[in-house]
């Protein structure tokens, strides 16, 4: 079966021209009358990585909507990945959802977008903020600029503009001045999430890469809100086993 190819959504904001790639299982007569889903991939990851694959089929399946995009300066998006920033990604997740989603919708984001869904839930206009029907997120790597990079790697950093990191999944890790810059001035207070809509959280314990402890503080002080955090003793961050996605559709299934 040939790969479907991707759409482009034209933006221009306060960081400049860019195109997002994005794709979209359509909703069939049943599924319209369910909420859409809204993926939010994580650092350096993509629309058309295993997860987000995942999710597409079964929304084909049950013919929900479900959108999907590269941020800018990953995957079928252009852009240089070095200009890149938590703001910037913020602003293309933020794009995403008001120009590419019409009505309820359960937003999941993993690791980096777990980070940038609790962001934009508080940045939304009340017109939008109406229509997030809830929060699905997987290892979300809140103030990351802050709790995950270490204090050697921001030294480098903010000394050279720089830190290239070997990445657990292949590859390296480009961290730069800027990125931390920006991300540092996005730290969000987790005493004081203005939640609008239930919070599922998902972790893994044998998670090495965003510490599983993280999740387990951010439910726990919501407080009376209406958040829960699911425990996969056995799981690691890539939360990519059929059993862990199994548990991620019935977490979102279970916000209709």
């Amino acid at each position: 079966m040939t790969a479907p190819q991707p759409q482009m959504l034209e933006i221009v904001d306060s960081f400049g021209k860019r195109k997002l790639a994005w794709l979209r299982s359509e909703a069939d007569e049943a599924g319209a009358e369910m909420p859409g889903v809204l993926w939010l991939p994580g650092f350096n990851s993509v629309m058309t990585s295993s997860k987000a694959t995942a999710l597409a089929e079964w929304a084909a399946r049950d013919g929900r909507e479900l959108t999907r995009f590269d941020y800018s300066a990953h995957g079928a998006s252009p852009g240089r990945f070095e200009d890149g920033t938590i703001g910037q990604w913020l602003a293309d997740a933020t794009a995403a959802f008001e120009q590419l989603t019409v009505g309820p919708q359960i937003v999941v984001g993993s690791s980096m977008g777990g980070y940038i869904a609790l962001l934009m839930a508080r940045s939304l206009p009340k017109r939008e903020a109406k229509r997030l029907k809830g929060l699905v997120l997987l290892a979300p790597a809140w103030n990351l600029t802050e709790r995950l990079i270490t204090p050697q790697g921001r030294e480098i950093a903010l000394r050279t503009g720089v830190w290239r990191r070997p990445s657990e999944f292949g590859g390296e890790d480009t961290i730069t001045r800027k990125f931390i810059e920006d991300g540092d001035k996005r730290l969000i207070n987790i005493n004081f999430l203005p939640l609008n809509c239930p919070l599922r959280v998902l972790h893994g314990v044998k998670d090495t890469i965003v510490p599983f402890a993280g999740s387990a503080d951010l439910v726990r002080r919501q407080g009376k809100a209406d958040a829960r955090l699911i425990t996969i003793h056995d799981g690691d961050h890539r939360l990519a086993r059929p059993e862990d996605i199994e548990k991620l559709i019935g977490e979102i299934e279970a916000l209709e």
